[in-house]
């Protein structure tokens, strides 16, 4: 049940308040506050605080927490917010106060630390204990004691074709236990476990992911019409042309409402901006690059995603870590150029990409979210808290054609590189005598041929007795690479790359 206590001097029935709180249904004269604030919530430290809500038109609503109390004066259409100050990280459960003309909400065991918000598809939604099925360590981690200063909090609203002001579908913060930790996504929890072990402050996730689903539902309606590129997918959409949008050059298919352009924003982040976030994590793509879909122009929808939310909570630099797609399917031929679109999807500022590549399994949902988690962590802790520590395996800077080879230079190599493989969530171990694996060269014709590639330091020289005049160099780009073994001297892995994108396949197959 969600622990509020909403006192007044009149008599009102608890199920009348609970149908209000969850149906959504909001009373012109009752107090009423943001659904994301209930009980055993994580309130972002060194940021300001917003409270909102919405009450009778007029009336002066006052929030209390942590020592400070702040009043605004509701609107004509009875909405209200306060801005409280920015606080310092409290691992002591406070409580919060709001009133307004005899009532008031009481919110109990609030902390003050790290928010982040979790979103994308299946994989991001995929529950711990389905990964603890198939990985025993990660049983072991699923049943460890509870953690009090981690909080989750999971949002699944339905859909919406508007922008939302308030949840319709109520949900609670949760701390974190055996049972609790279950049901939470796998990766948000083991990037929060990360973080909360390296920053030593309560770490609270907001989780709004929805299985199946395609970036287009995520992006904010606005975000299509300031990008050419996807102005034809809105109208479209909008016009009910579903047909013709799925064979539009980047274009989406349409499966179902959520799929239609918006409609999981205005559902699942509408309503809980500007609730105080220090950024965003994103696990998504399989439903761009899968049987029949496009994944051309992804890293334009990226950009349209990232600007989208970044406006929503009226602050450009929020950080936004994403996750490349695993491997996966070697007739997955979508998935290879939508990898590429996401690594390109770099240039956008302020963003990172955990690399997942030589985390294969079997499944589209790989098991091990362990080390998903803890990469989208290592991200966050080197670029949002500043710490000195590596944070991404080899990204592909320059290929450089030297006669009849080409030389790759990386970025996050400056200590070398190293060619290792991978078990489970083993480290990686360093094999030197084995071979660099999946390194190609195109020919002046553009067909790809495999490669011999050496590493020298910090570089890859790659060359091919077939090809002296090479034109392109890729590594890793099939559905599937087995064993993807060229990682930095942290062990973490390069990310799959190609040269020259004309020379890479886009096509999946075509639906049944």
């Amino acid at each position: 049940m969600i622990h509020r206590n909403i006192k007044t001097t009149h008599y009102v029935s608890l199920p009348f308040l609970l149908s209000v709180l969850i149906c959504g249904t909001l009373c012109a004269d009752e107090l009423q506050i943001s659904g994301i604030f209930t009980d055993r919530a994580v309130i972002q430290r060194d940021r300001p605080i917003p409270v909102w809500g919405t009450t009778k038109a007029d009336a002066k609503v006052t929030v209390e927490f942590a020592g400070q109390s702040k009043s605004a004066t509701a609107a004509a259409n009875g909405s209200w917010q306060v801005l409280l100050e920015p606080l310092p990280a409290n691992a002591s459960g406070s409580s919060m106060f709001i009133e307004s003309e005899q009532q008031r909400i009481e919110l109990h065991d609030l902390l003050v630390g790290e928010v982040w918000y979790a979103s994308g598809q299946s994989n991001m939604q995929m529950k711990l204990a389905a990964c603890a099925k198939k990985i025993e360590a990660i049983s072991k981690i699923a049943n460890f004691p509870e953690t009090a200063n981690i909080r989750m909090i999971r949002i699944d609203d339905h859909d919406s074709p508007k922008p939302l002001r308030h949840r319709k579908k109520q949900s609670t913060w949760q701390r974190d236990t055996p049972n609790n930790r279950a049901q939470q996504s796998a990766v948000a929890y083991f990037f929060a476990r990360h973080l909360h072990a390296e920053l030593k402050v309560p770490i609270g996730i907001i989780e709004g992911s929805w299985g199946g689903k395609p970036v287009e539902g995520f992006i904010p309606r606005d975000q299509f019409q300031r990008h050419a590129s996807l102005q034809p997918i809105l109208s479209l959409a909008e016009q009910n042309k579903l047909e013709q949008l799925s064979r539009l050059e980047g274009g989406v298919i349409v499966r179902n409402t959520a799929g239609m352009p918006a409609r999981i924003f205005n559902a699942r982040v509408a309503p809980i901006a500007p609730f105080a976030v220090r950024g965003f994590i994103w696990y998504q793509g399989e439903s761009n690059a899968g049987r029949g879909e496009d994944p051309r122009n992804y890293r334009i929808k990226m950009q349209a995603l990232i600007e989208g939310w970044r406006a929503a909570w009226n602050q450009s630099d929020l950080p936004f870590y994403f996750v490349q797609l695993p491997a996966f399917n070697n007739s997955a031929t979508g998935w290879i150029r939508l990898r590429e679109e996401q690594r390109r999807s770099l240039e956008i500022p302020q963003t990172g990409m955990a690399v997942t590549i030589d985390l294969r399994d079997s499944d589209i949902h790989p098991s091990n979210k362990l080390d998903v988690g803890n990469r989208l962590a290592r991200w966050a802790l080197a670029k949002t808290y500043d710490q000195d520590i590596e944070f991404s395996g080899p990204l592909f800077q320059a290929a450089i054609i030297e006669k009849d080879s080409i030389r790759v230079e990386f970025d996050n190599a400056m200590n070398g590189l190293m060619i290792a493989r991978k078990e489970g969530i083993n480290s990686p171990v360093p094999t030197p005598n084995a071979e660099l694996a999946h390194f190609e060269l195109a020919d002046e014709t553009g067909e790809w041929q495999p490669a011999q590639a050496t590493i020298e330091g910090s570089i890859v020289r790659v060359s091919s007795p077939r090809i002296k005049n090479p034109k392109a160099v890729r590594y890793a780009c099939s559905g599937d690479p087995e064993n993807a073994n060229l990682y930095n001297q942290t062990g973490l892995p390069a990310s799959p790359f190609c040269s020259d994108l004309q020379l890479l396949p886009w096509a999946s197959a075509s639906p049944n």
